[in-house]
């Protein structure tokens, strides 16, 4: 099944995503530095841009930024004074990323900050964003997430990525700590009553996951 699941996400691209060179560099860039290819595919890309674009986002947060090209398509769907502040780790990673969103012409409405997230996302206390995307080490997603919610406002989307784990979200013990993390997750979301939220699998060129979609409520 894998060899029709990239062959439509190939096919979806060509048609409707339709990535231009800065977002192929930003791969190419990201590989040639030897990052791991975990960024999202192209359609996914685009899928957040049109997100953003729907609840009119004029702040994202982004925790994780790998290479940047998430980030180049999210700061795309920005007005011109809106900003995206975007969380990595490795200060390697973080040079590459801006390099690409440099290239990519938006460097003017994003800020990449190093160090680990736990540790920068209390330096946000008292911020709102509009849209807050999460794809980064899933042990610490609970914590991620509720950062989340704390910093944003009623009608923020929260977007978490690799949720589903090739099914390790409910098939067998939950060993990899990753698995446990976004299962912590959904017992987190069971418990909440001031998000409204689902999960979506997918499937395609990153194989079989999915992505949980909240909003955070009045």
């Amino acid at each position: 099944m894998t060899d029709i699941w990239n062959q439509v996400d190939d096919y979806v691209t060509r048609t409707v995503v339709h990535p231009d060179e800065a977002l192929r560099q930003a791969v190419a860039t990201t590989e040639e530095a030897g990052m791991p290819a975990i960024a999202v595919s192209a359609p996914q890309g685009k899928l957040l841009q049109l997100l953003a674009g729907m609840v009119g986002a004029r702040r994202i947060l982004e925790i994780g930024t790998l290479g940047g090209y998430s980030t180049i398509w999210l700061a795309r769907a920005l007005p011109p004074e809106g900003k995206l502040i975007s969380l990595e780790v490795s200060e390697r990673h973080a040079q590459v990323a801006r390099a690409n969103l440099e290239e990519a012409g938006v460097a003017d409405r994003v800020e990449v900050r190093v160090g680990p997230a736990l540790e920068t996302l209390p330096t946000l206390a008292g911020e709102q964003f509009d849209l807050v995307f999460i794809d980064a080490d899933k042990v610490n997603i609970p914590q991620y997430f509720d950062w989340s919610v704390r910093l944003s406002r009623p009608g923020t989307a929260i977007v978490v990525d690799n949720v589903v784990r090739n099914g390790g979200l409910v098939e067998g013990p939950a060993t990899d700590p990753n698995v446990s993390g976004v299962r912590a997750l959904h017992e987190q979301l069971a418990r909440r009553s001031d998000v409204a939220a689902t999960t979506i699998q997918t499937v395609g060129s990153k194989g079989y996951d999915g992505f949980t979609l909240a909003i955070v409520g009045g």
